[in-house]
C-alpha cells in the first residue's frame, strides 16, 4: 500500500501547511465537513504547527443523518441523489463553513469502499470548498487503490481544491467588494466560480495516477 504520508515530510502535510499559510496570510479561518475520510482532513491540518491561528475545527457526518442534521444538507436532496454527489459536497462545505462560523469551509464525500454505495462505484469522490466571496466549488475524482489509498487520496485533492480557491479568491479586501455576507449567513447556494487556467471545477472530473 502506498497512501499518501501524513508526516512532516508528507504530501498530505505540505499541501496542509501550504494550505493554512495562505489562509493565515489573508487573515481567513477554516472549518471541514468529512464523510468517507473520517477525520483525516482534519488530523493532516492539525499535524501543522500553529493551525489552531485559523483551523477552527471539524465535522465528521459519516451517518447520512448527520449530513441533514449537523451541515443542513437538504434531506430531499439526499433522498434523490444519496450521499455521494457534488451539490451534497457543495451543501457540505457551506454548511461546515455556517455551523462553525469560519470564513472557508472544506469537505469531503464519496466510495472508499470496499462495497458501491448509492449506486456509486468504489473510488468516486467529491470534494467541495466554499468561501466568503460566494465561492462554492467541488471537484469529483475517480480513484483507484484500496481503502485507505483512496481516503487518503481524498485528502490531498481536498487540501490542493482548497489552496486554488483561496488563490483565486485573492485578498479579503478584494472578496469584500463581491459583496460577500460573511461565513455567519452559510449561504449553501453559493455561485460556482472559475479557477486559474480557465478550469471549472463546478464540472471537473479527475483520475488519481
Amino acid at each position: 500500500m502506498s497512501g499518501t504520508s501524513y508526516g512532516p515530510s508528507g504530501p498530505s502535510y505540505e499541501a496542509a501547511a501550504e494550505a493554512l499559510r495562505l489562509l493565515e496570510d489573508r487573515g481567513w479561518s477554516l472549518a471541514v465537513a468529512e464523510s468517507l475520510t473520517g477525520g483525516l482532513l482534519a488530523g493532516a491540518l492539525t499535524a501543522v504547527p500553529g493551525a489552531s491561528r485559523t483551523f477552527r475545527g471539524s465535522v465528521t457526518a459519516y451517518a447520512t443523518d448527520l449530513k441533514r442534521d449537523l451541515l443542513g444538507v437538504p434531506g430531499d436532496l439526499l433522498a434523490d441523489r444519496g450521499a455521494v454527489d457534488g451539490e451534497v459536497a457543495r451543501q457540505m462545505a457551506a454548511g461546515v463553513r455556517w455551523r462553525l462560523g469560519a470564513d472557508w469551509g472544506l469537505s469531503t464525500t464519496g466510495v472508499a469502499g470496499p462495497e458501491p454505495q448509492d449506486g456509486q462505484p468504489v473510488g468516486t469522490v467529491f470534494v467541495a470548498a466554499a468561501g466568503p466571496g460566494g465561492q462554492n466549488e467541488q471537484v469529483r475524482l475517480a480513484l483507484e487503490g484500496d481503502r485507505d489509498e483512496i481516503r487518503s487520496a481524498t485528502v490531498l485533492a481536498a487540501l490542493e481544491l482548497l489552496q486554488r480557491v483561496v488563490r483565486a479568491a485573492g485578498a479579503p479586501g478584494a472578496v469584500a467588494a463581491q459583496g460577500s455576507g460573511g461565513a455567519a449567513e452559510g449561504d449553501a447556494e453559493a455561485l460556482v466560480g472559475d479557477l486559474p487556467g480557465g478550469e471549472h471545477y463546478g464540472a471537473e472530473e479527475r483520475s488519481n495516477p
